[in-house]
């Protein structure tokens, strides 16, 4: 089981640094595929991220989650950030509900070198309406002050560098929103703690607990 995933798209995107360094990929997975992982996606019932060890992945899913967890997609993100991520541990956790809660504004973790998210939902009139579209922020108090909104839709690839000032979030939506998200993470005792944390939620979260 192998999915098409458009690394050349990834390698001629641009990097753009407004309003803090990222890269956006539209139509990431190949659409036939992107089809099938739609169709196929787990009925998570509850909001939070899972672990996929915790989830019944059907086998493009699993050959996605696999993918994206290799060594093609670290090197290609590492050469366009000028990153060395060689030993930089990844952890990739799923959403599939968003809650009213969710989506304030953040910065990720530091222990998060780099964050990677795939959105895998089909275009809806809540996304044309903006409601749930991520959007890179200028500051942290204002969810109108925004540089660039992406729409959790169609396969696209949202890349970041995390730092102080990537402030992030979407207006509220509650309702299905499918997201892989892939850390690059740090080798601090902070990030080891967050794998340490990961795995053990891979162990205590099944898909039954998840409604």
């Amino acid at each position: 089981m192998a999915i098409t995933l458009h690394y050349e798209a990834l390698a001629a995107a641009p990097v753009a640094t407004d309003p803090f360094t990222h890269i956006t990929v539209p139509h990431f997975v190949a659409e036939d595929d992107l089809r099938k992982l739609i169709a196929e996606m787990p009925p998570i019932g509850s909001g939070g991220s899972y672990p996929p060890e915790a989830l019944r992945l059907a086998p493009d899913t699993a050959a996605l989650v696999r993918e994206l967890q290799g060594p093609r997609l670290k090197a290609l993100i590492a050469e366009k950030l000028g990153l060395d991520l060689s030993d930089a541990p990844t952890m990739l956790t799923m959403r599939g509900r968003t809650r009213e809660k969710d989506g304030r504004i953040h910065c990720d973790s530091d222990a998060k070198r780099v964050t990677v998210l795939l959105y895998l939902n089909p275009r809806t009139a809540s996304w044309e309406a903006q409601d749930g579209c991520l959007r890179l922020l200028r500051g942290p108090d204002d969810m109108e002050d925004y540089a660039v909104e992406v729409p959790p839709i169609d396969g696209t690839l949202l890349v970041f560098p995390n730092g102080p000032t990537t402030w992030h979030g979407h207006r509220p939506y509650v309702g299905p929103r499918y997201t892989i998200q892939l850390n690059y993470m740090a080798t601090s005792a902070k990030a080891r703690y967050e794998l340490r944390r990961h795995r053990l939620s891979a162990l205590i979260k099944r898909l039954p607990l998840a409604g």
